[in-house]
């Protein structure tokens, strides 16, 4: 197995004077250990999503439309996948076992589908039985409808939360003014269900006519950074904005977080989407990036492997090619640091029940970060 031993760095914040959050560099101090990072699955393109098992193993995905399982060295293909559009930034996306599935073995997808009204794709939610490798008794839990031609913004990611709900996000579809605002539309929006599809009694627009009624929270632009945190069972998402305005955020039941009235981004072409960067009745972020790093994979670390950095935020950065730690005090980042800086477009990030950290890069493959 190949390894890349780094030291750990820290790096000031760039601020911008239309809007920027000032990160204190001083109560933290520099780590001492080497941390190496060992290649675990090589020769991969784009691994959208993986989840660890007890045993070690690893269900990863590949954005082109292939699901794997690597268990003892060997990676084995697994067949029975739903029909999946790939396009733009659609195709295969997140992959998540369900809490209790070494007793019941089902896993869970998202992906671009072509199924439904209109032409293109948009995001569905599908659990199946993983039996060997064969996938069965699929269901399809969620499709956002209608479908789009548009090729970017599908959101996809998964968490469960505590009490065994299933939430994952639907990006905008490059619709803005018509989707994340409107609780009788997807898209932009974070969505929780059952572990089995149904509709939680208690989500918050089961009784407003018209509403999608899997719907959390809204005001969403395309997160693709989800967890639930380990200490308080929040779930925390990451979504990323235009020119700027790439947003961390604490889920909240029924919120509106903003997009687009209020945004601290700007268009790519630099011109103002809105001179608003707040309202009342809008959540702020818990932290915004400002340029924009094009966050991609999310953990919180609770393992002991790493003391001096439980706690911690780690967030991948597709557009810089590194995997950024925060440090928190209370609900303030106070402290960055860039780790694997350079190695490649970090897509995904998950602590594994071994207590290790793993990170998927663009290209290279699934890397197991051991401290020394």
């Amino acid at each position: 197995m190949k390894k890349r031993v780094f030291y750990p760095y820290f790096f000031v914040v760039l601020l911008t004077q239309a809007c920027a959050q000032s990160v204190d560099q001083t109560i933290q101090t520099p780590l001492e250990e080497l941390i190496s990072a060992e290649l675990i699955i090589g020769n991969l393109n784009i691994p959208w999503g993986f989840d660890v098992g007890t045993d070690g193993s690893i269900l990863f995905t590949e954005k082109s439309g292939g699901l794997f399982h690597f268990k003892d060295g060997k990676k084995m293909t697994i067949k029975g996948l739903p029909e999946i559009k790939v396009v733009g930034q659609g195709g295969l996306m997140d992959v998540k076992a369900h809490p209790n599935f070494n007793k019941n073995h089902w896993i869970y997808l998202t992906y671009s589908s072509p199924e439904g009204e209109g032409r293109g794709a948009n995001t569905a939610v599908m659990r199946a039985k993983l039996d060997g490798n064969e996938l069965t008794d699929q269901e399809v839990l969620y499709k956002a409808s209608p479908n789009s031609s548009k090729p970017y913004h599908f959101g996809s990611r998964l968490a469960f939360d505590d009490q065994g709900y299933l939430y994952f996000s639907v990006g905008d579809r490059g619709s803005r003014d018509e989707n994340p605002q409107d609780i009788t539309r997807d898209g932009g929006k974070i969505y929780r269900i059952h572990d089995d599809g149904r509709i939680p009694r208690d989500n918050p627009f089961v009784n407003k006519n018209g509403a999608k009624t899997a719907i959390f929270s809204y005001g969403h632009r395309n997160p693709q950074g989800m967890v639930k945190h380990p200490f308080t069972g929040e779930i925390w998402v990451h979504e990323h904005g235009p020119r700027g305005g790439d947003e961390l955020n604490v889920i909240k039941k029924g919120k509106n977080f903003g997009w687009p009235v209020i945004t601290y981004g700007i268009n790519y072409s630099g011109t103002k989407i809105t001179d608003e960067t707040e309202r009342p009745n809008m959540q702020q972020p818990l932290y915004y990036w400002v340029p924009s790093i094009a966050p991609s994979g999310l953990e919180i670390i609770s393992s002991d492997k790493y003391p001096d950095w439980k706690g911690n935020v780690l967030a991948g950065s597709l557009a810089f090619q590194y995997l950024e730690r925060l440090v928190l005090k209370g609900n303030k980042v106070t402290y960055r640091e860039k780790l694997l800086d350079g190695m490649g477009r970090v897509r995904s990030i998950n602590q594994g029940p071994d207590g290790y950290i793993y990170v998927g890069i663009e290209g290279k493959g699934i890397y197991k970060l051991i401290p020394k």
